[in-house]
């Protein structure tokens, strides 16, 4: 395995030098273009590529957000949106939105989940009140949601997915010429590298929404280490669903366990923004 690795290495840097020319300038500009989309994430300091535009994350939001009200039911339910009037009067004053156009929604969904999307678009469906028993909790899951647009998690996942088919494509490109079918087992294994990679991922961008989300929150007012039982609450709920879930390496969300504990770990940080 390992000769047939070196061979396949050896036989990809030729065809690689034979393409240098052609290759440069293109590479060129997408490293400028890639150190150009790096910026700050804020509250974190971590370094985000990104290179998709607020615009065009709003303009695909606002599109997307009104074919989900064109498909779903809304509800009605006066106890619910008063809840979730109240609590997104508090965050939309501390969450900082570009250019938002907010718009908080109920939807009569017995799924408990929300969703955000770019300039200020915000979904809730009616059975999350299932898991959300308080004003805090409500503000825990909204929090996080929006704490994707804040950060730019679409644009992120977007800009990074780009770049690593096209990497996968540059490199089928190169060994394309091979007359066996090794090139296309690299290639095809390079492709599934980078589908685990973005599973990582995405669970990375997870628990920084919980951290920011808990931020949020507690800068609107809400006790904080109620996201820790709202996380426990949804742990609960799992486990009367479900009796499990997959592995944690596999799941695009980390494990509840997971999340509990990175929360905890956090609170006092977040504890220091409650008043």
């Amino acid at each position: 395995m390992i000769l047939w690795l070196l061979k396949m290495t050896k036989a990809a840097f030729s065809r690689m030098n034979r393409h240098f020319t052609s290759l440069a300038l293109p590479s060129a500009l997408a490293l400028s273009m890639i150190l150009l989309a790096c910026t700050t994430v804020p509250d974190t300091g971590r370094s985000s590529f990104n290179f998709i535009s607020a615009g065009q994350l709003n303009q695909m939001g606002l599109t997307q957000f009104e074919k989900i009200k064109s498909q779903k039911k809304l509800s009605h339910n006066p106890t619910q949106l008063a809840a979730l009037n109240r609590v997104a009067q508090r965050l939309r004053r501390v969450v900082p939105v570009q250019n938002a156009h907010w718009e908080f929604v109920l939807f009569d969904d017995s799924t408990p989940n929300a969703f955000a999307l770019p300039g200020g678009k915000v979904g809730v469906n009616t059975g999350l009140f299932k898991v959300a028993h308080n004003d805090a909790q409500l503000a825990a899951v909204l929090g996080h949601e929006l704490a994707h647009v804040v950060v730019g998690h679409s644009g992120e996942r977007m800009s990074t997915g780009i770049v690593g088919a096209a990497g996968v494509a540059v490199l089928g490109a190169l060994l394309g010429q091979s007359s066996n079918s090794s090139g296309s087992a690299v290639s095809s294994a390079a492709g599934a590298v980078v589908g685990l990679g973005m599973l990582s991922f995405s669970r990375s961008q997870e628990l920084e929404a919980d951290r920011l989300g808990a931020l949020y929150m507690a800068r609107g007012g809400y006790d904080p280490r109620e996201s820790v039982q709202l996380w426990r609450n949804f742990a609960a709920e799992h486990s009367r669903q479900r009796g499990g879930g997959s592995p944690a390496f596999l799941n695009t969300h980390p494990l509840d366990a997971t999340r509990i504990e990175n929360l905890a770990a956090y609170m006092p940080r977040a504890l220091m923004e409650y008043h």
